[in-house]
């Protein structure tokens, strides 16, 4: 993920209506192949930002780069055919049509580009199938639940394969249990196949979870941008350490934060091992299982420390009262 798929460089955007800049000179680079969440109070310019990316609101000032191109360089005809073979969008709304059925709603973008009915039919069904509608293809969008029509518009965005997602609070209408559905689908569907998905949120826990890189705006500028140990552990300044106060930062430590340095001198070739990116919620069920360590492996396989149910307690119990 070191290749820069989107880039923001000195990004200002001044509307007519308004004397305040929504966006106040935002550089930003997206990594290719992973989700970015982008976070802030209402009125902080993360939609605004979001709309940047596909050239709706072009910026008063500034560059945005998909793979090097500057988007102020294409003409109306090239941007148009940029977003309709690269991007997909995801909104708030699924906004469907509701005189189309679920499997000519998925194929809509498709359709827009031109490809035949048979062909968009087939990728549409691979589509409905992989977020668990084949069964309702034929249906209409008003026989269907408020999460059902949301999987519907992801497998819209999803059906042209976009190598560029931009989602914007495309959960936040849902109800608690359908909202975390549709987070580990969207996980699930980018192990599957990774693309960059650039994701407007409100909601800290959810951005939390979804997010390799979080970019937390405020007043129209960039605040800080980083992964979320980096926002949790690091904040660097007062509003950053405030907006992320709530969260409970123990339930995104890794294995690598939970080592007991005092035990590394005891490393055995016998013991079970994690990876050291492992989450805790995987971590405590084999702490439970096994009487022995665990060991902390890098991707090489080189062993970094061991966790004992001591040093996790210890170490999770002070993370919990920092939160």
């Amino acid at each position: 993920m070191s290749n820069v798929k989107v880039s923001l460089r000195n990004v200002c955007k001044v509307f007519d209506a308004s004397p305040a800049a929504a966006l106040d000179d935002v550089s930003l680079d997206i990594a290719e192949g992973g989700i970015c969440v982008l976070m802030g109070l209402s009125g902080s310019g993360k939609s605004t930002l979001l709309r940047t990316i596909n050239g709706l609101a072009p910026p008063s000032s500034g560059q945005v780069l998909i793979d090097g191109v500057d988007l102020n360089c294409l003409a109306p005809r090239q941007l148009q055919q940029l977003r309709r073979e690269s991007m997909g969008m995801v909104f708030q709304s699924s906004a469907l049509f509701p005189h189309r059925s679920v499997i000519d709603n998925a194929a809509f973008g498709l359709e827009i580009a031109g490809v035949g009915r048979a062909e968009r039919h087939r990728r549409a069904s691979a589509m409905l199938e992989q977020v668990g509608l084949l069964a309702h293809a034929q249906q209409r969008p008003d026989q269907l639940s408020g999460g059902m029509r949301q999987r519907v518009g992801l497998a819209r965005a999803l059906a042209v394969d976009p190598a560029l997602l931009l989602m914007d609070e495309a959960f936040s209408a849902l109800d608690p249990l359908k909202r975390r559905e549709m987070q580990e689908l969207l996980l699930a569907l980018q192990r599957e196949r990774r693309r960059t998905i650039v994701f407007v949120s409100h909601d800290i826990d959810e951005a939390l979870h979804l997010g390799d890189q979080i970019a937390l705006l405020h007043g129209g500028q960039l605040v800080q941008h980083g992964t979320s140990r980096d926002l949790l552990s690091n904040p660097v300044n007062d509003h950053v350490r405030e907006f992320f106060h709530s969260a409970d930062t123990s339930s995104h430590l890794l294995a690598t934060d939970l080592i007991d340095h005092e035990a590394v001198s005891t490393l055995a070739s016998g013991q079970p091992s994690v990876a050291a990116d492992a989450r805790l919620s995987e971590l405590m069920p084999r702490l439970t299982a096994y009487r022995m360590p665990l060991t902390v492996r890098d991707a090489s396989g080189v062993a970094l420390g061991l966790i004992t149910a001591a040093s996790a307690l210890r170490i999770i119990s002070r993370a919990s009262a920092r939160g």
